[in-house]
Parts: structure tokens; sequence; C-alpha cells
């Protein structure tokens, strides 16, 4: 934010600029999306998630509707936004604020003690969604999402995995861990195998296909129902 201000109606905030909008529109415009493209894009993610916990500060709501792009919309070029729940915290002491996006949320903070650790499992959760277009705990309400999360359970089932390397659903395993402190930190997960030879990745282009298929249908759900919650607000 650069400037505030207010008159006798209004309040003002200049904020930056970012022309390149949500991350879920721009990755549906294209019509694909592959491998090399998601880990070029999760490097930036982590990256930033990374210096923020060196600065020990954990977003808390880590999502794609977070993640803006800029004008020229490559994804090596990002920003996360929406430091509304984050917190500067004290890496010895746990955290017990129940914060965060059902689809996104990790079990521990659904427990009530948790580390910045929680930001990497959002990062999975976004890695899967990305490579699949699905979620990983799904459900038809937040509590029936959360019940899921709770349990940490996920698979590689539907076939859109199928063309999907071996690096990336490790990967993803990785930062789904479960038990937090066996859970990679930022740093550790850009050493990842699939971060670090992402150029080498190649993907069959109609499972691909398959995966946007699968977005299109997901980001239509999370769209109608913000613009629920927005007008009920209002």
């Amino acid at each position: 934010m650069y400037e505030f201000f207010e008159d006798e109606k209004r309040y003002y905030l200049v904020t930056e600029i970012c022309k390149g909008g949500e991350l879920f529109d721009e990755v549906l415009q294209r019509g694909k999306f592959s491998e090399r493209d998601a880990a070029v894009l999760l490097k930036q993610v982590l990256s930033c998630v990374n210096y923020c916990h060196k600065n020990n500060i954990v977003h808390r709501d880590l999502k794609p509707e977070n993640i803006l792009l800029e004008q020229n919309k490559e994804f090596d070029q990002i920003k996360i936004i929406d430091f509304g729940t984050s917190l500067v915290y004290d890496p010895s002491k746990p955290l017990d604020e129940k914060l965060g996006t059902p689809y996104y949320i990790a079990p521990e903070v659904l427990n009530k003690s948790y580390s910045s650790k929680c930001d990497i499992w959002s990062v999975g959760v976004i890695t899967y969604i990305l490579l699949s277009g699905q979620p990983p705990f799904n459900g038809q309400t937040d509590q029936e999402i959360m019940k899921k999360v709770r349990t940490g359970k996920f698979d590689f089932a539907d076939k859109c995995w199928n063309s999907i390397s071996d690096n990336g659903k490790d990967f993803i395993r990785k930062l789904l861990t479960y038990e937090q402190e066996k859970r990679p930190t930022a740093e550790m997960a850009l050493q990842h195998p699939w971060i670090q030879e992402l150029s080498h990745v190649a993907l069959d282009a109609t499972m691909a296909l398959g995966a946007l298929d699968n977005l299109k249908g997901f980001r239509a759900d999370q769209t109608l129902k913000a613009a629920t919650y927005a007008f009920i607000a209002s």
C-alpha cells in the first residue's frame, strides 16, 4: 500500500497495481498447462514463502486466488497477496488460531496447534489442483471438506495422473506429509528434483486437457461461491 487518505464520504487505499489477474484464470485462458509451467510457478511461490518464513512471517491463507500474475502473465513473475491473516510468529511457540480456507487448510490448523509448515501444506494442495484440476480433499460442504482434511488421505486415482511424472507426485506427497514435523520447509522443497529438473519434463497434451476440464468445473464452483458470499455481505 502506497498511500491512504479519506474525505467526508470515503476512505481511499492506493495500492500497487497487478494487471495479470488471478492464477487460475490465466491457466484456463491458455488452454494448455504443462508440468513445467507448474514447476516454474511453484518455484516462485515457494521462494516467496521461504522469504516470509525466514523473516518469521506465516501467511496462513495461501490459495490460487491469492496468487496474482504480473502484466506479462509469465509464471515466473508472481505476487502473493492478502496478508490479512498473516502473522509475525515466534518459531518456539505453536500457533492456535483456526484460520484459512477449507480446501487449503492444514490438518494441524484444524487441531489448533501448528507452525509455519501450514503454508507448505497449502502449497501442496495448490500443486495437486494445478496438475489435476481437482482438490485432494473434496466435499459438498465446508464441513465435509475439513473432515477429509483431518484424515489427510488423498490419492492419484484419476486418469489425468497417468502421465504426471513420479517426481511430480512425490513432490505433492512430501508437501502433504501429515505430520508437520516431517513436512519439508520451503527451502527444502525448493531443492526437490521436480523443481530442480522441471525443464526436462514432457507431458501428454490430451491428459493436460483433461486436467484443464476438471479445473474449469472447480474454478466455476469457487467463483459462484465467492459471488454468493459477496451478495450476502452486501
